[in-house]
């Protein structure tokens, strides 16, 4: 079956490669049909805008930064009434410029007070990792006009904090103090006095408090590490302690001499953090520590909220296999548990982390999969009754908002297939049937921040080859209200650009024994004077693992743009998501690949392939194949798997040998290594690189924390061994995304298409 549509691209595969070969001439062609490397390389040109508002209050209004009409440079923080759009300055640039100094604060984000009286400021923001960002914190009264930063006089000893030094402040619930998080330890300041109480005292480079490690931040998204109590007089926290952790080295060698940067980093088989929850009483105390019986590094606390009330906090407790979440409630006075909920499943179960509590803490709203599709269910409080809220034969993406006052939850979903996002709604009570929200004649990839009380949205639209546009629409009838970003003036470039066909299309795969119909979804991009009469090389672009998909009727920026070029240059570019990637296509396809994650998807891929070689207007002689992080390793496997089926691979970033990666991604797809080593010699591209026979090239960034250089030096000594000739581009101290240093995405732009000409010419034959 061949369906005709359009794509999305991951944002986290968007980047290209390197090669220690001469730089191609770079082309000055002002053509405005023709995209060119140095075109690309102007960002400014190609930028979708994609603003954000902050919800004031329950969201009848909201707060943007806009430019100041008197100071350049700087913005005025401005509210909107959504109903009346009357537009009023709240505070000035000038408002913003902090005693003894002449400049306004650059404000990275915003956050109101419950009651709407403060602002919450986040400026002078630093980048630690992948995901977690440091950074000042400052107060700003409405009432008062006035402008206060936080942490100038921490206990004992009453000193400040360093520049860019806290993490993840949050106000109290009356919005009278913050708490937040300085070299590992919890604090709480209180505003109006500025008295600040040290809650816990053992924060150090082994023991992380209110705040996640490096896996669990990772993978578990545990980065703001706190909760405060619906009454604002506990907090209640995770605590890590790695002191059994191995320790990651990361060298620096751009310096006159080397320096060393070492953080915990536990790979796959090895030790976790210990880790525990704590309640302290905001006003400072001993901590009641929750007592958990299983061994506390071989567990994770994925989750962790207040339960309705501020007696009781709620849990997820994963085992360390990832096979059973716990759901449990916890009594912060007695420091014990009782289990509401338990989910099984024979591959792995996904810690949920939309939930909440409903009717006063009565029912949990809760995801599951038990059912075989990921389904929205609420659940009593005493867990004996479960009421599914969103029947259907339909994965539920995500939980967007709700509206209390009419019943209603909102959820994006795409009943009809993989390939796009809409919003749905459906009572509450489990009474009624699912509705959808999105406009019928509005097809492509909708995304929605719902406002607190679920009248207001801010909604974006776009599809494959079109950047779309932004607005804030009124629900339930997703009327437009007003435009916040129309992305016209690069509409109209991309709609310039000699373009030829593109589609989507689905191809069958073996199933497995005894199983039903099994398929692959892909895409194609055609050149603009495509020949159906003459064959092409194909370019696949893959991640292929789970924790994404390329194949979506969405906007992929850059990498689309890319893309673009090289099919103007004569190639076909194409992609498929094997079966294990995150496509909305029911629970049996996605955890296939359980204790087979680069086996059975390398199988996928290449029975794809060799489908798609037969088309008429395909050279089966000349594929090529590149990705990034996932699917730099999937491109690894694909060369290294199925020698002479690909002629170049261009792997970026990539996990060679899985025993290499975090222990919280990769035993959850493949279990623990020393329980089954064989699964992890089976699956790791690395076991059969003696059988490269192509083109490769490996691109990888030395400073890259997540998935480390170390790994490409283990390959490297894999295929010396074999004597196998291959291309490396270490990029120094770069991070994982490939984007750090001044023109580093642009010289991975030439040096990726340079390759990609050497040794997979383009053009029809």
């Amino acid at each position: 079956m061949v369906k005709i549509a359009p794509l999305r691209t991951v944002a986290r595969l968007m980047a290209f490669v390197t090669l220690v070969l001469p730089l191609p001439a770079i082309s000055q062609a002002a053509n405005p049909q023709e995209l060119t490397l140095d075109r690309l390389a102007v960002a400014t040109d190609w930028r979708a805008a994609s603003p954000t508002l902050t919800w004031s209050g329950d969201g009848d209004s909201s707060l943007e930064q806009e430019a100041s009409s008197t100071i350049e440079g700087a913005k005025d923080l401005v509210r909107y009434d959504n109903a009346t759009r009357k537009r009023s300055v709240v505070v000035k640039a000038e408002d913003l410029i902090p005693a003894g100094s002449q400049d306004p604060l650059e404000v990275d984000a915003v956050h109101f007070s419950d009651d709407g009286k403060r602002l919450l400021l986040f400026t002078n923001s630093k980048k630690v990792w992948r995901l977690k960002t440091r950074g000042d914190y400052w107060i700003f009264d409405f009432a008062s006009r006035k402008l206060t930063q936080l942490a100038t006089q921490l206990p004992p000893d009453g000193r400040r904090a360093e520049p860019s030094s806290l993490f993840f402040a949050k106000l109290s619930p009356n919005g009278k103090q913050v708490a937040y998080v300085w070299q590992n330890d919890l604090y709480v300041e209180t505003i109006d006095s500025r008295a600040t109480v040290r809650l816990t005292t053992d924060g150090s480079d082994l023991v992380i408090n209110g705040m996640g490690d490096w896996a669990n931040e990772e993978e578990l998204r545990i980065r703001d590490g706190f909760r405060w109590s619906p009454d604002g007089k506990k907090i209640a926290f995770w605590r890590f302690d790695t002191s059994d952790v191995g320790r990651f080295v990361l060298t620096n060698q751009s310096d006159l001499y080397p320096t060393l940067q070492t953080f915990p980093y536990p790979k796959a088989g090895t030790t976790n953090s210990s880790v525990s929850i704590g309640v302290v009483d905001s006003v400072g105390g001993p901590v009641t520590w929750m007592r958990d019986d299983d061994d506390p590094r071989n567990h994770y606390i994925s989750q962790l909220e207040w339960a309705g009330n501020s007696h009781e906090i709620m849990v997820q407790h994963l085992n360390r296999h990832q096979n059973v979440l716990m759901v449990m409630l916890g009594d912060v006075v007695a420091g014990t548990y009782r289990r509401l909920l338990i989910e099984r499943d024979s591959a792995w179960v996904d810690d949920v982390s939309d939930w909440r509590w409903l009717d006063d803490g009565t029912r949990l709203l809760w995801v599951s999969e038990r059912d075989g599709w990921r389904h929205v269910y609420a659940v009593s409080r005493d867990g004996e009754t479960t009421t599914l809220l969103t029947p259907g034969q339909f994965d539920v993406v995500s939980i967007e908002g709700f509206d209390s006052e009419a019943g209603v939850l909102y959820f994006v979903a795409d009943p009809d297939g993989p390939l796009e996002r809409y919003l749905f709604r459906a009572p509450l009570d489990g009474s009624g049937t699912v509705e959808r929200v999105t406009p019928a004649e509005s097809p492509g990839f909708h995304r929605y921040k719902i406002a607190p009380n679920g009248r207001w949205a801010i909604h974006s639209v776009s599809t494959f080859d079109d950047p779309g546009s932004t607005e804030l629409i009124r629900l339930p009838g997703h009327t437009t209200e007003r435009s916040l970003a129309d992305n016209a003036e690069l509409r109209e470039r991309v709609q310039a650009l000699d373009r030829g066909d593109f589609r989507f299309f689905r191809l069958p795969v073996s199933p497995e024994e005894g199983g039903g119909e099994a398929s692959v979804d892909g895409y194609e991009i055609r050149p603009p004077n495509f020949d159906p009469s003459k064959k092409y090389p194909v370019l696949f672009h893959v991640y292929g693992e789970p924790a994404s998909q390329t194949v979506a009727n969405r906007w992929g920026g850059t990498t689309y743009l890319w893309h673009l070029m090289l099919a103007q240059q004569g190639y076909l570019v194409m992609s498929i998501d094997n079966r294990g990637t995150a496509a909305p296509r029911g629970r049996d396809l996605r955890k296939i690949i359980y204790k087979r994650l680069g086996a059975l998807s390398s199988a996928d891929q290449a029975e794809a392939a060799r489908q798609i070689a037969s088309w008429d207007y395909v050279d089966g002689e000349r594929f090529g194949i590149y990705g990034h992080s996932g699917g730099g390793s999937m491109t690894l496997n694909m060369l290294f798997r199925e020698p002479g089926l690909y002629k170049v691979g261009m792997s970026l970033a990539p996990v060679p040998d899985q025993r290499y990666y975090d222990t919280i991604y990769q035993e959850r797809y493949l279990g623990l290594p020393f329980e089954d080593p064989e699964v992890y010699e089976q699956n790791s591209p690395i076991s059969f690189a003696d059988q490269l026979e192509d083109s490769l090239l490996i691109i990888h960034g030395t400073g890259d924390d997540n998935c480390h250089y170390q790994g490409t030096e283990a390959l490297i000594d894999r295929l010396v061994e074999h004597n196998k000739l291959f291309t490396v581009m270490p990029y120094p101290n770069r991070t994982h995304g490939l984007r750090e240093g001044t023109g580093t995405t642009e010289h991975i732009r030439h040096l990726m298409t340079d390759f990609l000409h050497r040794n997979l010419p383009a053009g029809p034959r």
